[in-house]
């Protein structure tokens, strides 16, 4: 097992041990910048959106974020299933 598939797994296990909303909140606040955090939040409305049938450019005009922005997203969820 490589190194970082070994930071992952640790990372998830650590994200999976906390015991609350807020305390995963700060987990979160604690690892990532203010705007990592909004873009991943952003990353996880867009596969939602995206599931939801919602075309690109209006999930993109919703969020406020680029059309590459959600393009990456879709491709992800294309790749994922």
């Amino acid at each position: 097992m490589s190194a970082n598939i070994k930071h992952i797994d640790y990372l998830v296990n650590h994200l999976l041990a906390q015991n609350s909303p807020e305390a995963m909140e700060k987990v979160l606040r604690d690892l990532l910048t203010a705007n990592e955090l909004i873009d991943v939040a952003n990353r996880l409305q867009i596969i939602e959106l995206l599931e939801q049938g919602l075309p690109q450019r209006q999930i993109a005009d919703k969020l406020g974020v680029g059309i590459a922005t959600v393009t990456r997203g879709s491709n992800a969820l294309k790749r994922s299933s």
